[in-house]
């Protein structure tokens, strides 16, 4: 095959661009389904994401959960029969890139990677997202209708993450190197163009080794770093008029990254931070504990060895079930029983996909599948997927449930959704249906064995 053809070909397949999901997205999508139009899904076996329902009813109704319970079709509804089927309000993908990446490796594709030091804790990952991106659609076949999307950093859980491309590697700045990657938001996965849920949810940082090595190589240097930059932080939000007059003596951060860190100092905004080892996190609830901020524990591999200690802090934790193995000498107690252990000592889980949980956002069911096969309660691991992340993100009772007043996040699966062989067959957002396709699906369609195949792949 000549070069030429094959350039063809790959220009043929990248025009399967955004427009191709349009013929069928929001507003075909939407025409489907009225504001005003009630739909019923009946005779499924009804995960609420805190109860199990057999043969429930769920109703729903501009944009929300009106009942849940058993009983039959309201009149007039449009009825959707989920007979030997599973009903579940839509996945949360946690730690996720969805929306503001495309190809990890390719620079101009991430919008997730901030190297500026004058702009850290202010780097604001919601104005880069993307509703049209690829990665959209294919999570949502997964069952994915909500994600909290973070940028990346030294520590990051995944895809192709170079420390010398994300926070705390630029040179120069207020403050170098910068202690935090910036601020997550939260995005809903329908089609169309307003993705966007909520911006500045909560602030990241690494700590542990990769913080260490942010801070100049050692963990001590890091927490009296961070508790400097709290102390300029309250200095600052009590002084705002002396620092416009430069009546205030210099700062290590820019204005912008002190406003946005009077939140995190204040105890209002949550701080995700990224950690694995059991004494690293020891120190960072004692950390937030001193300095009076709220934690997310971020990985927390080691987790189960102070599970007591973070149950007590109040602290909810992201996991991978899977990270299982000692890696590095931050994992070496890493187990696949992690996420049980958590969940038995009264700790908030929430699961994660893999590898940034972006391309592989889906496989955040299959996660927390193994971990109902090692001692994980099933209803916990459902909870992991929908209501908790919604919970520990501060959205309780607005998705995550099929509960009344929720949103009407729903998936109906052809069976159980943490087997892998399960598939959706309907995917509502905010009570919209919507279509059961991506791009990968339509790549397949047009190239599959075809007869004329398209011109780039005729011989000459």
């Amino acid at each position: 095959m000549r070069l030429s053809h094959i350039l063809a070909g790959a220009v043929a397949a990248l025009s399967l661009a955004p427009a191709a999901f349009a013929q069928s997205g929001p507003q075909a999508a939407r025409s489907a389904a009225g504001p005003d139009e009630v739909v019923a899904i009946v005779g499924g076996r009804v995960l609420t994401g805190t109860s199990v329902i057999e043969n429930g009813v769920v109703v729903m109704r501009d944009g929300k959960i009106v009942s849940v319970g058993a009983g039959t079709a309201p009149a007039g509804a449009r009825v959707i029969d989920a007979a030997g089927k599973t009903v579940a309000p839509g996945f949360v993908a946690v730690d996720s890139g969805l929306g503001g990446t495309e190809v990890g490796s390719v620079r101009g594709t991430n919008e997730l990677r901030n190297r500026s030091n004058t702009l850290s804790a202010a780097f604001d990952v919601s104005y880069g997202l993307d509703p049209w991106s690829f990665t959209l659609p294919v999570a949502r076949l997964g069952g994915i209708t909500r994600a909290v999307v973070v940028p990346q950093h030294p520590g990051s859980s995944g895809g192709h993450v170079h420390e010398e491309d994300t926070a705390g590697a630029g040179d120069g700045g207020f403050q170098t190197p910068g202690l935090f990657a910036g601020q997550a938001a939260i995005i809903q996965l329908a089609q169309g163009p307003d993705i966007l849920v909520k911006p500045r949810v909560a602030m990241v940082a690494p700590f542990g080794e990769a913080g260490a090595d942010i801070a100049g190589g050692a963990r001590g240097a890091q927490f009296v770093l961070f508790k400097e930059t709290m102390a300029e932080v309250r200095l600052y939000a009590r002084n705002k008029a002396a620092y416009e007059r430069a009546g205030l003596r210099s700062l290590s951060l820019s204005r912008a990254d002190l406003e946005a860190l009077i939140p995190v100092a204040n105890g209002t905004q949550p701080l995700i931070v990224t950690v694995h080892r059991a004494s690293d996190i020891r120190q960072v609830l004692r950390l937030a504990r001193e300095e009076g901020i709220k934690v997310i524990l971020d990985g927390a591999e080691e987790g189960w060895l102070v599970a007591g200690d973070i149950a007590a802090a109040g602290a909810p934790v992201l996991l991978n079930p899977i990270s299982n193995l000692p890696s590095d000498f931050e994992m070496r107690a890493a187990r696949a029983e992690n996420a049980a252990a958590l969940n038995a000592a009264g700790v908030v889980i929430a699961i994660k996909g893999n590898e940034g949980s972006t391309h592989r956002a889906r496989e955040a069911r299959y996660n927390a599948g193994n971990a109902v096969s090692h001692g994980l309660p099933y209803g916990a691991a459902i909870a992991a997927l929908t209501a908790n992340p919604a919970k520990i993100f501060g959205m309780e009772g607005r998705f995550g449930q099929i509960a009344p007043g929720a949103a009407a996040d729903v998936v109906v699966w052809s069976g159980d959704p943490l087997e892998p062989l399960s598939q959706p067959s309907a995917v509502f957002i905010d009570g919209v249906e919507q279509p059961l396709t991506s791009r990968p699906l339509l790549l397949r369609d047009r190239y599959r064995q075809q007869t004329p195949m398209p011109p780039a792949y005729r011989n000459p």
